[in-house]
């Protein structure tokens, strides 16, 4: 029997604490992809135990697939499951992709596996065991998924934005969906964050029903250009180059909230580019990582230089404090918005 699964009902299983012994989820969608692991994650052994204590992480560069099978194979302690992830498949060798693949034909029923990568040819070994292992079941639990997770289109993409919605207990508008889509497209990084921003935005003005008007108040569409020369003066404490920035993009009539929304989710990317490569990753391997497109893998490692993580909380706590100031304060909101980018080049 197949087993044919999309990635939003995958998600839906992982969050309700449904796993299955092995995972294999590649494609270009990695927000997805990263969501559905941590998911897995939380639902076997949670978010708040000791790092490495029933999980292990593994990366696909240099991987010796022998070591991931050990590490599949041993016991949990003091719990019922282990964690095991295994990132970047692409990059695994095709002798070791075999030595997973022989795991597959009995893995251990106590061990969530987790295989993820930008792709996994059909031809291989481990593509061929993966999608057999996802049609058979064993005492009524299925044991394996294999994915392939591409950037969402057409009734798939409209279903993650309204589930986006949903997850915040807030209610969308077929023309405020719409106008979301038509706005950010399948960029899903970009699409969660407005719809956060919108969450917020509805629930503080008493409701919770996101409208036509709330997504042009306030999603729009930044000129990414000039965001990405605010970030760089934020980093390099220019405070006129930062204030020239944020009087361009206001010229341009885009929104004080919209701004601090655009900064905030360039941040968050850079954040994750610098992690990932304080983790030893390449700038290409570490820019998927960071949920963006390939071709900024070398603005991205420049950017990730330039702060310091101590610089990042920092200015997290800042822009934290601007948007409660400038959804519940009567000041004016451009006045806000400016003392925010003072205080964050100081």
């Amino acid at each position: 029997m197949t087993d044919e699964l999309d990635i939003q009902t995958f998600l839906g299983e992982a969050r309700q604490g449904k796993w299955r012994p092995v995972n294999v989820l590649v494609g270009a969608e990695t927000l997805l992809i990263e969501r559905a692991a941590r998911y897995l994650k939380k639902a076997t052994v949670g978010d708040d135990g000791v790092r490495g204590f029933n999980d292990d992480l593994f990366q696909g560069q240099g991987l010796v697939g022998a070591k991931v099978v050990a590490a599949a194979r041993t016991l949990p302690m003091m719990a019922k499951t282990r964690y095991v992830l295994v990132r970047d498949l692409e990059a695994v060798a095709a002798s070791e992709l075999d030595v997973l693949a022989e795991y597959l034909a009995k893995p251990s029923p106590s061990t969530c596996l987790v295989l993820t990568g930008d792709k996994l040819l059909g031809t291989t070994k481990l593509a061929k065991a993966a999608k057999a292992l996802a049609g058979k079941e064993l005492d009524g639990q299925r044991l394996g998924a294999f994915l392939t997770v591409e950037p969402l289109k057409g009734p798939l993409l409209e279903r993650f934005v309204a589930g986006e919605a949903k997850r915040r207990k807030c209610t969308l508008d077929q023309d405020a969906q719409a106008l979301l889509v038509d706005s950010i497209g399948n960029d899903l990084a970009a699409m969660e964050d407005a719809i956060e921003r919108l969450s917020l935005y509805v629930i503080g003005d008493g409701g919770g029903r996101i409208t036509r008007q709330a997504v042009e108040a306030i999603v729009s569409r930044v000129r990414v250009e000039t965001i990405w020369k605010l970030v760089d003066a934020i980093a390099l404490k220019r405070q006129k180059m930062a204030i020239d920035a944020v009087g361009s993009l206001l010229a341009d009539r885009e929104q004080p909230l919209g701004i601090l929304g655009q900064i905030s989710r360039q941040l968050r990317i850079v954040s994750r580019m610098k992690d990932a490569l304080d983790e030893g990753l390449r700038p290409d391997e570490a820019v998927k990582r960071a949920g963006a497109p390939p071709f900024k893998a070398r603005d991205l490692s420049e950017s990730a230089k330039k702060f310091t993580h101590g610089d990042l909380r920092r200015a997290f706590r800042v822009l934290a404090e601007t948007d409660q100031a400038l959804k519940g304060s009567k000041r004016d909101p451009e006045i806000v918005l400016e003392e925010s980018v003072l205080a964050l080049t100081r």
